[in-house]
């Protein structure tokens, strides 16, 4: 009688299967679970189906013979959702942007939660982030705070000794361009502001608050009635993003923007919507109004351009505009000096007014010697 083909040797519930111990996480990437000498079970990625083959049978050889897995494989694994809560926790001690944090690792736990913490690459994060971008429009600096809280979370494991790497490390930061400058002129106010009148007509007021004070979207977003003194004329942001409160004078648009939001009713916060203030829970009615007024290249950010802009355009100092922006130097505000209508041409008015001194100096020598001659 001849030998037994592999369908008669092999079960039929175990023709097609992995051998045992070894499975796919993902395509391509393959991992080996055994019971380890101490009678815990572990889980190892290996890389190819091969290698988790040889890998698996190792790993059981070595626990029949009574041997300790090397000490690094004695730890136990964490998935990143550990890891998370535990950098959500630091935050919320040690960061004023606690509240972002908890929005932005939302979306971090949903792609990589239940994932074990090691097992995360710095191509996987980079995939992510990269997908996130294309599908929500993110600039480059809201990439790069995704990828900071993604790297705080694997230093502070690497702290408690949870994981040994951080992978955050091999993924490049995005170039961000920072001297951006981009402000609407009138004509696209005006056809933004027939828009918003059209569509979400409850949201001019936010609109005038926005221009007319140069308040940051979370700052507007957090703004309570506690921070508007109408009797002094004078916006609070206790919030600032440089640590430090600053005030913030209202002028005629600003106090009935402020007036007209009031009847409304929005409760303790200027603005209407949700008690739990994050960037996740308001509403993206701006970027719905933009892109129906057509206007390209235009973000709610640039409301701030534009107070900024148009401040400069009308005469006032640098200064002046940095204080009201919350900035401690000059430097971020340089971006709108070449707005200003009169300071370059100031300074080379003086470099004429130089020469035209010494032209009438020298002609002043001229007629003296010329005096001289004639008197002797």
């Amino acid at each position: 009688m001849g030998p037994r083909s592999t369908s008669e040797r092999t079960p039929a519930s175990r023709i097609g299967r992995n051998p045992r111990g070894v499975f796919e996480r993902r395509p391509g990437e393959w991992w080996v679970r055994y019971v380890d000498a101490q009678g815990r079970l572990r889980r190892e990625k290996a890389g190819t189906k091969s290698a988790a083959i040889a890998l698996y049978h190792k790993r059981k050889t070595e626990a029949l013979a009574g041997r300790k897995l090397p000490e690094t494989l004695r730890r136990a694994s964490v998935n990143f959702a550990e890891i998370a809560r535990d950098a959500l926790a630091y935050s919320k001690v040690h960061k004023r942007s606690y509240r972002d944090d908890v929005y932005r690792m939302g979306l971090l736990l949903e792609w990589f939660g239940t994932r074990p913490a090691e097992s995360i690459t710095a191509p996987d994060i980079e995939r992510a982030l990269a997908a996130a971008a294309e599908q929500y429009g993110w600039s480059p600096a809201t990439v790069n705070r995704y990828r900071s809280l993604m790297s705080l979370t694997y230093r502070l494991a690497i702290r408690a000794g949870k994981v040994r790497e951080n992978p955050v490390r091999q993924v490049a930061r995005r170039k961000e361009n920072n001297l951006r400058v981009r402000f609407l002129d009138p004509e696209e106010e005006e056809t933004l502001r027939a828009k918003i009148r059209e569509l979400c007509p409850e949201r001019e007021p936010e609109f005038d608050l926005a221009l007319h004070t140069g308040l940051r979207r979370n700052e507007l977003w957090r703004l309570r009635w506690r921070d508007v003194n109408f009797q002094a004329g004078l916006l609070t942001v206790r919030e600032a993003k440089n640590g430090q409160a600053r005030h913030i004078p209202l002028n005629m648009v600003a106090e009935k923007a402020l007036l007209t939001l009031s009847r409304q009713g929005a409760g303790e916060y200027v603005l209407p919507g949700p008690p739990e203030r994050t960037p996740r829970t308001w509403d993206r009615w701006f970027e719905r109004c933009v892109r129906a007024a057509g206007i390209a290249d235009f973000r709610y950010h640039d409301l701030r351009h534009t107070f900024a802009s148009r401040l400069v355009m009308a005469g006032v100092p640098l200064r002046t505009v940095a204080e009201l922006l919350g900035h401690r130097t000059l430097s971020v505000v340089m971006r709108y000096a070449h707005l200003s209508p009169g300071h370059l041409r100031e300074a080379v008015e003086r470099l004429a007014q130089v020469r035209t001194d010494t032209r009438t100096d020298t002609s002043r020598i001229a007629t003296v010697a010329a005096k001289e001659l004639v008197l002797n």
